[in-house]
């Protein structure tokens, strides 16, 4: 049975090896840097063959990994790689991610299937690759996935991404039902739209105008908020919470 072994009210992750997904820009690159200020050891996994310039500005020792997640060979190789440097990991935040705003009677085959491949087959192979290490440590851990608030209502144009976001949901509280008795949490964070650099284009206009005029707060979220909340479910501190869906949206899926 796991026990109550307190938690640091600083939510220190001294000590700790953190995987990021998605780590080499937006919101895993903002969360990496906030992890490596409470302390953690830090590896990122993106796609982007910048993704060791990203770490190196990152610092104190953060390691990146050039990786497809879509294909499990390297999700494989690359934790082999991070056990080979850091001797283990505690922590996994599955944040790389594919957008899509394409109509339902428009989307191709090959949008679609791109879209569930990156949202949730890679964030799969990641955690039970990650979870299966987990597991043979003995020691816990803490795994995080990005949803959004697509994956709690639906919003015109979005099949695919709230497809991928509510299946991503499901995952999330089949594995936290099947690791939790071995301390191994499995939670997700859900945003509104997050002033990413990309997202800062795209939402602006009318587009724009609409979506905000439905989150109560009366505006959207920050990147460092975002990281916040991965950073608590990474912590001690929420070691009661598994299976939840964090949702980060100034109150927008309520309306």
């Amino acid at each position: 049975m796991n026990q109550y072994q307190g938690f640091d009210e600083n939510l220190s992750l001294e000590g700790k090896t953190a995987v990021i997904t998605g780590g080499a820009s937006g919101i895993g690159r903002a969360t990496a840097g906030m992890m490596v200020r409470k302390g953690a050891r830090v590896v990122i996994l993106d796609r982007d063959p910048r993704v060791g310039e990203a770490a190196e500005e990152i610092g104190n020792g953060t390691l990146g990994l050039v990786a497809d997640l879509t294909d499990y060979d390297q999700v494989e190789a690359s934790f082999q790689e991070i056990l080979k440097t850091a001797g283990g990991i505690d922590i996994v935040c599955n944040i790389a991610g594919l957008g899509s705003g394409t109509p339902a009677e428009e989307i191709t085959k090959e949008e679609f299937l791109r879209v569930i491949n990156v949202n949730l087959n890679a964030v799969f192979f990641v955690s039970q690759v990650a979870g299966r290490i987990m597991l043979r440590q003995g020691r816990g851990g803490r795994i995080i996935n990005m949803s959004s608030q697509a994956g709690v209502v639906a919003l015109h144009g979005h099949v695919a991404y709230s497809a991928s976001k509510a299946g991503l949901m499901a995952v999330t509280r089949d594995l936290a039902l099947e690791w939790g008795r071995y301390g191994i949490t499995v939670n997700s964070v859900a945003p509104t739209v997050v002033m990413t650099p990309m997202a800062k284009d795209y939402w602006v206009g009318e587009r724009g105008a609409a979506h905000l005029a439905q989150i109560p707060a009366g505006r959207f979220a920050e990147m460092d908020e975002i990281a916040m909340a991965f950073v608590y479910l990474a912590s001690d501190a929420a070691a009661m919470i598994n299976g939840a869906n964090l949702v980060v949206d100034g109150g927008f899926t309520i309306n």
